[in-house]
C-alpha cells in the first residue's frame, strides 16, 4: 500500500471538497441575535391574538403573525397590502381580498383561502356566536367553511372574536387565492378590521395537528418573519428567522424576549450588554440611559388612550354625578408635566385625528374643576364612602405613581379612593360586590371609532361583557356606528356617544395619550412607530 504524504492528503481533501454539492458547505449565519427586556410577554400566557388583546401582545404580534391588510407602522398607520395584495368593495357589506400567492407558513405550507376562511370560522374563532340584526340572532350559515375541528376553544375566545367582528356572517372561498368577507349588515370598517389585532392568519393544518388548543396557542404557526421556537410563560419567548418569508430574508437570526418586571433591572441589563433593547422606560429614566453615548431612546406618544374606568354598579358610583366628579377632579396636565416630562398630551376624548371626517375637532375631556367636582358630590349625596381602586404594579408605565397622584387629587375634592394592589387582570376584572375603579388603556389601530369606544364599551365590548357598564341610548348609537354606511349619520351618533360616555353617564375618563419609550444601543438602526408593536421585518433593522 503506497504511503500517503501530507501533500497527497491535502490534494485528496481538496478534490473531495470540490466534488461535493455546493449546499453541503455550510455558510455561517452572521445575522445578529438580539435580546429584548420587556415588562411582560403575554397577559394570558398564550400567543393567540384573540386572547392576547393587550399592549404586551401587540408588541410581539408582528414578529410571528400577519394580517390580510397591513399598517404603516413607521408612519401614520395607513392601510398597506399585507397577506392580501389588493381588496375591493363588492357592496356595503362585502369585501373581496386577493391573497398573496406563494406565502409560506412556518411549517412550509402555502397559505391559501382555506386557511383564511378557517381562521374566521366557528371552529377557531366564533363558536356558537352569530351576528344580531334588528334584535334577532342570525341562524348558523357557515356553508362556505370547509370542515370543522374537534378542538374546543376557550370560552373567552368567541366573545372577543364577536367584539372585533360583530357583524361578520361568513368568509366565502372564491378560489385558492381569493376570499370574500361577507357581513350580515353594512360595515364601512371591514378593511380596518382586517388590519387590526385579532385578524392574524395561522395555518389550519397546524391548528388541527396540535394536540390541544393550548398547544396551538403557545406555538402558533403563522406567516411572519420570525417563527416561535420556544415560549415559556412569564419568562421568555424565543423566535427564529423564517427564511422563507415572502417579504425577504429577516435581518435578525434570533429574537429573545425576556420578562424583566423591574425598570432598574431592564436598564442595568441594557447598559451592561445583557440586552440590546429595554422596553417601557419611564420618562424620568431617559436621562439615565442617554447620558451614556452608546445608547438612545426611541419612541413617544402612540395611538393609545390611558384612562380610568369603573364598575358603575359599585354602590358609590351608581349616581353618574360621582363619576362626573372623578373626571373634573383630575389635573391631567399636572400628571403629564410631573410624570411624563411633558412628552405626551391630553387627547380630545376617546378619538384620534386619523379618524378623518369622523373626528369631532371641538371635543374636550372634562375640565379640571375641583369646585365643580365638590358640587357634584354634594348633589349626589356622597359622604366619603370608600371606593376600591384595583391596581396592578406598573403594568402600564408610571401606573403606580399615577394612581398615587390621582388618589390625592380625588381626596382633595372629597372622594375616598382606596388602592387595592392585585397581581393580574383576572383579579382586576373579578366579579365581586365591589369592583370600583381600575386602570385601562384603549388602542387606536383601527381608523374609526368602532375600534376604540365601541370595541371597549359597546354592546359587544369588554366593559359590557364584564357587566361594568351599560346605557341603552349609548348601545343604540353603537349599532348605528357599526351598521350604517351614512357617514353623516355615523358622525352624529359618535358625537352623542362621546357626550354620554364622557359627560352624561360616564363610562370612563381619559387621562392622557399613552406613550412608550424603548432604550437601545445607538449603533442598532431601528425606529419605533406610533404603537406598542416592535417591527423587525426586512428593511426595519440593521446592526
Amino acid at each position: 500500500m503506497p504511503s500517503i504524504t501530507r501533500r497527497t492528503a491535502l490534494q485528496l481533501a481538496t478534490a473531495a471538497a470540490a466534488g461535493l454539492p455546493r449546499f453541503a458547505i455550510a455558510q455561517a449565519d452572521t445575522r445578529p441575535v438580539i435580546t429584548i427586556a420587556v415588562q411582560g410577554i403575554a397577559n394570558t400566557n398564550t400567543l393567540d391574538n384573540l386572547r392576547e388583546q393587550s399592549n404586551v401582545g401587540e408588541r410581539t404580534s408582528l414578529m410571528f403573525n400577519e394580517r390580510p391588510i397591513d399598517l404603516d407602522y413607521t408612519g401614520d398607520l395607513a392601510l398597506r397590502p399585507g397577506l392580501a395584495t389588493a381588496w375591493r368593495r363588492i357592496d356595503d357589506a362585502t369585501v373581496e381580498l386577493s391573497l398573496r400567492p406563494g406565502v409560506k407558513f412556518h411549517n412550509g405550507d402555502e397559505m391559501t383561502a382555506e386557511d383564511v376562511a378557517f381562521r374566521f370560522s366557528p371552529a377557531m374563532a366564533f363558536g356558537d356566536t352569530r351576528p344580531v340584526v334588528n334584535g334577532k340572532t342570525l341562524p348558523v350559515a357557515f356553508s362556505a367553511i370547509i370542515g370543522q375541528s374537534s378542538k374546543q376553544v376557550p370560552a373567552e375566545v368567541p366573545p372577543v372574536a364577536r367584539r372585533l367582528w360583530p357583524g361578520l356572517d361568513r368568509v366565502e372561498i372564491v378560489d385558492r387565492h381569493t376570499v370574500r368577507f361577507v357581513n350580515a349588515t353594512p360595515d364601512v370598517t371591514i378593511e380596518g378590521r382586517l388590519a387590526a389585532m385579532g385578524s392574524e392568519i395561522v395555518s389550519r393544518r397546524a391548528f388541527e395537528a396540535a394536540a390541544t388548543w393550548l398547544d396551538y396557542a403557545r406555538k402558533p404557526v403563522g406567516t411572519g418573519p420570525y417563527k416561535v421556537r420556544e415560549f415559556t410563560p412569564d419568562t421568555a419567548l424565543v423566535l427564529d428567522a423564517h427564511d422563507e418569508y415572502w417579504g425577504g430574508r429577516p435581518p435578525v437570526r434570533t429574537i429573545r424576549l425576556v420578562q424583566v418586571p423591574e425598570v432598574a433591572a431592564r436598564i442595568n441589563g441594557l447598559l451592561s450588554g445583557q440586552y440590546q433593547f429595554a422596553c417601557d422606560i419611564p420618562p424620568d429614566q431617559i436621562q439615565t440611559v442617554e447620558q451614556n453615548a452608546a445608547f438612545e431612546i426611541q419612541g413617544g406618544p402612540i395611538l393609545n388612550h390611558r384612562m380610568t374606568t369603573w364598575d358603575m354598579h359599585e354602590p358609590s358610583l351608581r349616581d353618574p354625578r360621582v363619576r362626573q366628579a372623578i373626571g373634573h377632579a383630575i389635573d391631567r396636565q399636572a400628571i403629564i408635566d410631573g410624570l411624563w416630562a411633558g412628552r405626551t398630551r391630553v387627547p380630545a376624548g376617546m378619538q384620534w385625528e386619523f379618524f378623518g371626517d369622523m373626528f369631532i375637532a371641538d371635543w374636550k375631556v372634562p375640565a379640571f374643576d375641583p369646585a365643580k367636582a365638590r358640587g357634584l358630590l354634594k348633589a349626589a349625596g356622597y359622604k366619603g364612602e370608600p371606593i376600591p381602586y384595583r391596581l396592578l404594579n406598573n403594568y402600564y408605565t408610571n401606573q403606580v405613581a399615577t394612581a398615587q397622584v390621582l388618589v390625592e387629587m380625588w381626596r382633595q375634592v372629597g372622594l375616598n379612593m382606596q388602592i387595592q394592589m392585585v397581581e393580574n387582570w383576572t383579579q382586576i376584572r373579578a366579579k365581586t360586590s365591589q369592583r370600583g375603579v381600575r386602570d385601562w388603556s384603549a388602542g387606536g389601530t383601527l381608523n374609526d371609532p368602532v375600534g376604540s369606544i365601541v370595541s371597549n364599551f359597546g354592546p359587544n365590548g369588554a366593559a359590557q361583557q364584564a357587566g361594568e357598564y351599560e346605557n341603552a341610548e349609548f348601545s343604540r348609537m353603537c349599532v348605528v356606528l357599526e351598521t350604517s354606511a351614512d357617514r353623516a349619520l355615523r358622525r352624529r351618533a359618535f358625537k352623542r356617544m362621546l357626550e354620554i360616555a364622557e359627560r352624561d353617564d360616564p363610562a370612563y375618563t381619559i387621562l392622557h395619550q399613552n406613550a412608550t419609550f424603548t432604550a437601545k444601543r445607538r449603533d442598532i438602526k431601528w425606529q419605533a412607530g406610533p404603537s406598542f408593536a416592535m417591527d423587525f421585518r426586512p428593511g426595519r433593522f440593521a446592526a
